[in-house]
């Protein structure tokens, strides 16, 4: 894999990471309940299942372009037309963050079972890594490594990101809820996933 074909997925992956979901939503409740040094059992239980999802896509991923080349192409630009279709969507619905349903335990254990189970039953992440993953691999070399670079850098940046969530992001929550859920958030991602979802579809059908 080619620096500049990392350094691509990496924004994307960071940007993907940065965009608040149930994750973020969980993390910020959990700091704000018990504190920083609690919520990281949290984000390392999200990592835990964010790794298991990931690597059931990779699984899969490898079988198929073992299998056909061509189904594979197919996957890439379904891939692209969903990252689009998730930009249009979050433009439209936002992404508002409400701390109203915080969970009401004060235990470790528990958070870290909570993060992991809100990374493996949100179906969200194994159909974005599927759709993301097959734009930067190339099927003509081998796809281990490149597997592997993969997933590490996206939990690199979902850990990131999270530990970033459950500071910053709980400080500016406390000071301004107006802020928190302002519409640029949703129009800066919503844009992105546009973006680059007809540049990859284009990159693909060449």
């Amino acid at each position: 894999m080619t620096f500049e074909t990392w350094l691509a997925f990496l924004s994307i992956a960071f940007v993907t990471a940065l965009s608040p979901g149930p994750a973020i939503l969980l993390v910020m409740t959990h700091t704000l309940r018990s504190g920083l040094k609690k919520a990281l059992f949290t984000i390392a239980g999200n990592l835990t299942g964010l790794f298991l999802m990931a690597s059931f896509s990779v699984l899969g991923l490898s079988a198929l372009v073992l299998s056909s080349a061509t189904a594979f192409m197919a996957i890439k630009i379904l891939g692209a037309c969903y990252l689009f279709y998730l930009g249009i969507k979050t433009w439209r619905n936002g992404m508002t963050i409400s701390l109203e349903d915080a969970p009401q335990t004060d235990n470790t254990r528990s958070y870290y079972l909570q993060g992991v189970l809100v990374a493996i039953t949100n179906p969200k992440a194994i159909i974005f890594s599927t759709a993301l993953f097959p734009q930067f691999i190339d099927i003509n070399t081998a796809l281990l490594p490149q597997f592997s670079i993969l997933v590490v850098t996206l939990m690199c940046c979902s850990i990131t990101c999270l530990c970033g969530y459950g500071y910053w992001g709980v400080r500016a929550f406390t000071r301004s809820k107006r802020l928190a859920n302002s519409k640029w958030l949703p129009r800066t991602f919503g844009g992105t996933f546009m973006g680059v979802g007809v540049m990859l579809a284009l990159t693909a059908q060449r």
